[in-house]
């Protein structure tokens, strides 16, 4: 039983999933008439949430078998092959043991990863050690997929990720067994404008307009207000609609850090009473505090120069220019070079985001404790 409507992870089903109804409907062209899709958005907007809707519908669950990987932890090659693996038995199992012993079937070079119960089912205990010749494996992957009972969509969520792993060929690889692949379609999903861009658009690039591409917005807040109230009114609450649009705005629309409110906010309110607008700071207080310990360690183990331009960037809100002597001068920083280099760890590291040379701390309520730490 879902006690609080706005869920943080996962997905739970189209009710409590806000509106999205013309993109859901545009991936589903796509992907139904032959379309590889590239699904660009900044990460916490809810593209994962867009695909996962999709994978429920009852006319797309029916007709296809759906695999969502999330390849955004992996290193390497060999890590990529061990996270479609694992993805796709999870996401078979639900349809039987007979389903699930034609994918192991078909890939022999990780059957000492696999034992069967009494039943037939089998349980994977696969680590990245089972994973001796990855592109045997891939190669094994993609024939179960060209063999699947079912046509087969197969979404790889920030796929960005492939283009920072040491084997340069990976992209190539893909693109090959893609493009000879009749039985499947594919979603790549990923937050890296940039990144995605270079993969997607130049013509020295394995996957050169080899896909349609699809931006995500944000929702509009006309249609988040009306979502969010429905849930309150569902519960005997009311959620004043300025309280709803001042969080969005707060946020700028993104989509997790709005729910994350929105969360906070529905437990804050009993039954009967009025959520109002100025029980947002409190929300936003309540949740900073319970990740203050998180936030203290994580800027401890920063190094002083990185931990500085965090800083710099965080009063700024969105800054530009990071190197020029109007910024380092304004905010006491080392020379440019130094301030070049912090730049690079934290980008590494995922602590800023940069949109057409404009960069913002990452995480939102990290860039609000920030600030209230280091007050000018």
């Amino acid at each position: 039983m879902v006690t609080n409507p706005f869920i943080l992870y996962g997905y739970e089903s189209e009710k409590y999933f806000c509106d999205r109804k013309a993109e859901t409907a545009e991936l589903k062209r796509l992907v139904e008439n032959g379309n590889n899709v590239a699904l660009i958005a900044p990460r916490r907007i809810g593209k994962t949430g867009l695909i996962e809707n999709l994978f429920h519908r009852k006319d797309i669950s029916n007709h296809y078998y759906t695999f969502l990987v999330d390849i955004y932890a992996t290193k390497n090659i060999e890590e990529m092959v061990l996270a479609l693996s694992t993805s796709m038995l999870a996401s078979l199992r639900p349809r039987g043991a007979k389903v699930m012993q034609q994918f192991v079937s078909l890939l022999p070079s990780l059957r000492t990863g696999v034992s069967f119960d009494a039943m037939g089912n089998p349980s994977w205990n696969l680590e990245v050690g089972n994973i001796k010749q990855p592109r045997t494996t891939l190669d094994e992957i993609f024939r179960y997929i060209g063999e699947a009972g079912r046509p087969c969509i197969v979404a790889i969520d920030e796929f960005q990720t492939v283009s920072t792993y040491s084997d340069t060929s990976t992209e190539a690889l893909l693109r090959t067994y893609i493009q000879h692949c009749r039985n499947a379609q594919f979603i790549f999903s990923g937050s890296q404008r940039t990144m995605m861009g270079e993969i997607f658009n130049s013509p020295s690039r394995p996957f050169y307009q080899s896909s349609s591409t699809m931006n995500l917005g944000c929702i509009p807040v006309d249609e988040y207000t009306k979502f969010a109230q429905g849930h309150f009114a569902g519960a005997g609450k009311c959620l004043a609609a300025e309280t709803a649009a001042l969080v969005y705005q707060r946020f700028e629309g993104v989509t997790w850090y709005v729910q994350r409110v929105m969360n906070e906010l529905f437990s804050l309110t009993g039954p009967g009473e009025d959520c109002t607008p100025d029980m947002v700071d409190i929300a936003i207080g309540n949740i900073l505090r319970a990740n203050e310990f998180t936030y203290q360690s994580t800027l401890f183990q920063l190094p002083p120069k990185q931990k500085e331009l965090l800083i710099a960037i965080c009063k700024e809100v969105k800054a530009k220019n990071l190197t020029s002597s109007s910024f380092i001068h304004k905010y006491q920083l080392p020379g440019s070079s130094s301030v070049q280099s912090a730049i690079k760890g934290l980008l590494e590291k995922n602590f800023l985001t940069v949109t057409l040379g404009v960069y913002e701390v990452y995480d939102k309520f990290f860039a609000i404790w920030l600030s209230s730490m280091h007050q000018q």
